[in-house]
């Protein structure tokens, strides 16, 4: 393993430049026959700099990129989302030659996406999530509190929803209704989005919103959580909290955005909310929170749902798939 001296907020276009400079440094001392770039910017440096080390030999190594949610860049609707579209799309066209080139997503939305923007549908492989272990997270008993416990697990960003998560609990108490919030992860200062933890101690000082910071086993927020939200602002790739939510038989009450809506299934898993709609994300929280059996009856859909489509075993048989057909090019190309 070698770490590389690059941040994902980015330290400008000189730190661009040395990012890049210093792994087509490690591709030529490696050599690698197959390289796998996971999430955007790796996407576009680990591109960049394959070109770079390898021009256009042969012996260059496969590639397979990786996108693990567009994000913002697509979902906005703002003109400058708009006006990054096509510029997004130019840097992944130049980053690699296509011929030579897989792209994984994680959803029907982002391969339409980058579809639109000229890469190769033949090319784009759709393999669903990151996958769990459903060994591990197992099927837990719901929480035998007199109050119905919602937890949020992500890293604290205003784009995961953590304002609207905080705005629809206080709307919910106001009304009487015994409901209490746990904030679970880490705050990322590389991420513009990030609140801080100055900023989460202030608003946990309400009653029934708890921050517990980074978490080591999530299986502990879903033992005292019996509902699982995520309100995202913006389409993610299939978020893998919430993987593990449903595999632990928790139901979700998520946005109807790319990737949330590969894990809730309106009505069978969870409940799909739209995007910064504070009063139908306190609706739906608060329709599982007055029906225990829902509840169960979501759990066992969202446990069932992960163990046909997610688990890491079918995602890691898929990506080799990737890999084998990735390679076989490479080996006819030399």
């Amino acid at each position: 393993m070698r770490a590389l001296a690059w941040r994902r907020r980015g330290d400008g276009l000189v730190g661009a430049y040395r990012a890049i400079c210093e792994i087509a440094r490690l591709y030529r001392a490696e050599q690698p026959d197959l390289v796998h770039h996971i999430a955007l910017k790796p996407v576009l440096f680990g591109g960049i700099a394959s070109r770079l080390a390898f021009g256009g030999s042969p012996d260059a190594p496969a590639v397979v990129d990786a996108i693990m949610g567009l994000g913002s860049g697509f979902s906005h609707t703002s003109f400058g989302a708009k006006l990054r579209r096509p510029l997004l799309g130019l840097c992944l066209g130049l980053t690699s030659c296509r011929q030579r080139r897989w792209v994984v997503v994680q959803n029907p939305e982002d391969r339409a996406a980058l579809a639109e923007i000229g890469t190769d549908p033949d090319r784009i492989a759709l393999i669903k999530g990151s996958g769990v272990d459903p060994s591990h997270f197992r099927p837990l008993p719901e929480p035998g509190f007199p109050t119905v416990t919602v937890a949020l697990v992500s890293r604290m960003l205003r784009e995961k929803g953590v304002l609207d998560a905080i705005a629809a609990i206080r709307l919910l108490r106001g009304r009487g209704l015994p409901i209490e919030l746990l904030l679970a992860g880490p705050t990322d200062s590389d991420n513009r989005s990030s609140l801080t933890a100055e900023m989460l101690t202030s608003l946990c000082e309400a009653p029934g919103i708890e921050w517990l910071g980074p978490i080591g086993d999530v299986r502990t927020v879903w033992r005292r959580a019996a509902i699982a939200i995520l309100p995202s602002t913006y389409g993610e790739g299939v978020p893998k909290a919430l993987l593990e939510a449903a595999a632990c038989a928790r139901p979700i009450v998520a946005t109807d955005v790319p990737g949330c809506r590969e894990v809730v299934r309106n009505g069978q898993t969870g409940i799909l909310v739209p995007p910064r709609d504070i009063g139908r994300l306190a609706m739906a929280i608060a329709a599982l929170a007055d029906d225990a059996a829902l509840r169960a009856a979501m759990g066992r859909a969202g446990r069932q749902l992960v163990e046909h489509d997610f688990a890491e075993e079918n995602v890691a048989r898929e990506t080799l798939a990737v890999y084998h057909s990735a390679l076989g090019e490479r080996a006819a190309r030399r």
